[in-house]
């Protein structure tokens, strides 16, 4: 089989998903043919393929649902909005090639990522970009979720020490141990950046399905692995000001907003 492939990677990491959560309420067929249906042809695919060592499949905590204390990878699926049910069907979809085919996949599933070059409608670079431009920042719910915030490069380095050396068949939570509400976050931008709270944000309703917590237990990465975080959210948030501030008029030119791609 393997002989009809020009190209025969060892490793696969697929990041590929349709990821906005409030927006999957408006095109559930959308997130589910990507998501599910496309995923699952997409591994049946790759377990054919008999040079392929390890397949990394990057999943989210959003399968989880609400949480309400630390939780370990073994924690049970409660998933609340289509985004997170067509993301832990295709999770548990690899479980069943795992057990009855011995697929080598390895999942991970990581607290919110950020860093330079992020789309402009998530949190950290638009609270920047709107103190930038004078605008107001919708705050859903008053910011009251709380969230775990970890620098891309932390998440690429525990990425690859999973594609090396990550059991198959088994989970992997990459995460900090600072746990921080969305209010708290933006104050701190705020902060940095000599503007007013009370100036920037315009609270409004909570988005549908949001879930109030994730709390990611990641000491088996650290403990099996070697992996621990570097990057404090002070220099990733340092860090991606930097980013704004050089390509501002860029930026601007930019939509800000989250754009819908079928």
């Amino acid at each position: 089989m393997d002989l009809t492939y020009r190209e025969k990677p060892a490793f696969v990491i697929n990041f590929a998903a349709q990821s906005m959560v409030g927006e999957s309420w408006k095109n559930l067929d959308h997130w589910f043919t990507t998501n599910v249906v496309s995923t699952v042809r997409f591994h049946d695919r790759l377990r054919q393929c008999n040079f392929l060592k390890k397949y990394v499949h990057v999943t989210t905590p959003e399968v989880y649902g609400s949480t309400s204390g630390l939780i370990d990878e073994k924690a049970p699926f409660n998933p609340s909005t289509p985004y997170a049910v067509s993301r832990a069907a295709a999770d548990m979809s690899l479980k069943t090639f795992f057990s009855a085919y011995g697929f080598p996949v390895v999942f991970t599933r990581a607290a919110n990522v950020f860093g330079p070059g992020q789309q402009l409608y998530r949190i950290i670079p638009r609270t920047i970009l709107f103190i930038k431009l004078g605008r107001k920042l919708q705050l859903h719910g008053g910011g009251h979720s709380e969230r775990s915030f970890i620098h891309m490069r932390d998440v690429s380095d525990a990425t690859l020490r999973v594609m090396k050396d990550g059991i198959p068949g088994e989970t992997y939570h990459i995460s900090t141990d600072r746990i921080i509400s969305v209010r708290d976050l933006v104050k701190m931008v705020c902060e940095r950046l000599k503007a007013r709270f009370e100036d920037c944000i315009e609270v409004v309703g909570e988005l549908l399905g949001k879930d109030a917590a994730y709390r990611l237990d990641s000491s088996k990465l650290r403990k099996q692995l070697g992996w621990k975080d570097r990057i404090s959210l002070e220099q990733g948030i340092d860090d991606t000001i930097a980013w704004v501030e050089r390509w501002l008029p860029d930026l601007k030119q930019q939509p800000f907003g989250y754009i819908h791609k079928p």
